[in-house]
Parts: C-alpha cells; structure tokens; sequence
C-alpha cells in the first residue's frame, strides 16, 4: 500500500469520526460507559480533533499526487 492511500483512508476514517460526533451533538445521542454519562462537551473535542486529522491527512494525500 503507498503512503498517498494510506492518508486518503486515515483522512476518511477520522472524517467518519468526527461525523459520528457532529451526529452525537446535533441528536444529543447520550453516551454510557458503566456508569458513566459522557457530557456532550466531549464530543465538541473529539470532533475538532478527528476532523483536524481529516483534514491533514487529505492535505497530505494531495502533496504526495503532486510529487
């Protein structure tokens, strides 16, 4: 597998992660862990941080198709 498919699926899998928490904030989805009730904050880190990846990892995928 080369390094430009590599990015283009890591970029799509957190790009589907932070979908899954755009869902989770928009729906209020309550997530429970145990006890546990995750806040809905959570969700607000997770989506800046998949997506950041995401969005990186495409980038990267693009400068790699130009060399």
């Amino acid at each position: 597998m080369g390094q430009r498919l590599y990015y283009i699926i890591t970029g799509t899998i957190f790009g589907g992660a932070a979908l899954i928490h755009l869902g989770r904030l928009t729906n209020h989805w309550t997530v429970t862990v145990g006890s546990w009730t995750a806040p809905l904050w959570l969700s607000v880190v997770g989506m800046t941080i998949a997506g950041t990846l995401s969005v990186w990892a495409f980038r990267l995928a693009a400068d790699g198709k130009k060399k």
